[in-house]
């Protein structure tokens, strides 16, 4: 029997995904959490075989999740589904050990595949994920020129932004100008919303 802890913050699709992957006959749904560290305290206390994932919750997200699990529940295989299937995500997931990767529009029976691929040692990437991931190629941006973008997404002036990053604004003009002209793009505002397309940020 492959013990599975599920966690989504959406209350509806945790219940249904649970009750689908109970019905199989190899596979048992031990725990569901709603936020990341609901998700951290059950894997802990339930030691499974693996972990299903949302991407984005309350509290932490799916892939920090699996990098708080990873060294105190080593033998939890960590899978994430998501409605964001960015390049940027992917790669970020694959570099902090999760094993399984596929979007919320995957049906059951691909969902219960997955589980079982990752259990016995496997991966799973969804083909169109993966496919979009290498078309979109490797981040050109810095982590502090990433960090710095991601603070400029929501618009807030340089100043703000600099006292959110503990920088001085002279550096974050030269963080978000060196992004506009990597990506090519007109202005922080284009960089920003480049960026987030491709899960950079």
């Amino acid at each position: 029997m492959i013990r599975v802890v599920l966690a989504d913050d959406e209350t509806l699709i945790r219940d249904a995904v649970a009750q689908l992957l109970d019905l199989e006959d190899d596979l048992e749904v031990v725990a569901v959490a709603g936020t990341g560290p609901e998700a951290v305290a059950a894997i802990e206390r339930h030691r499974p075989d693996v972990a299903v994932l949302d991407l984005q919750m309350p509290g932490a997200d799916g892939i920090e999740v699996a990098e708080r699990v990873r060294s105190a529940v080593p033998g939890c295989a960590v899978a994430i589904v998501t409605s964001h299937g960015r390049p940027g995500y992917l790669k970020k997931a694959l570099a902090v050990g999760v094993r399984a990767f596929l979007p919320k529009s995957a049906s059951a029976a691909v969902l219960a595949a997955a589980v079982r691929q990752v259990a016995a040692g496997g991966r799973y990437v969804d083909p169109e994920l993966a496919a979009d991931a290498i078309s979109a190629g490797d981040s050109p941006l810095t982590a502090r020129e990433a960090d710095v973008l991601e603070l400029a997404a929501d618009g807030a002036p340089v100043e703000e932004i600099a006292e959110r990053a503990a920088l001085a604004p002279g550096t974050v003009r030269n963080y978000l100008s060196s992004a506009v002209a990597k990506l090519g793009v007109a202005n922080r505002h284009e960089a920003a919303r480049l960026a987030r397309a491709n899960g950079w940020v």
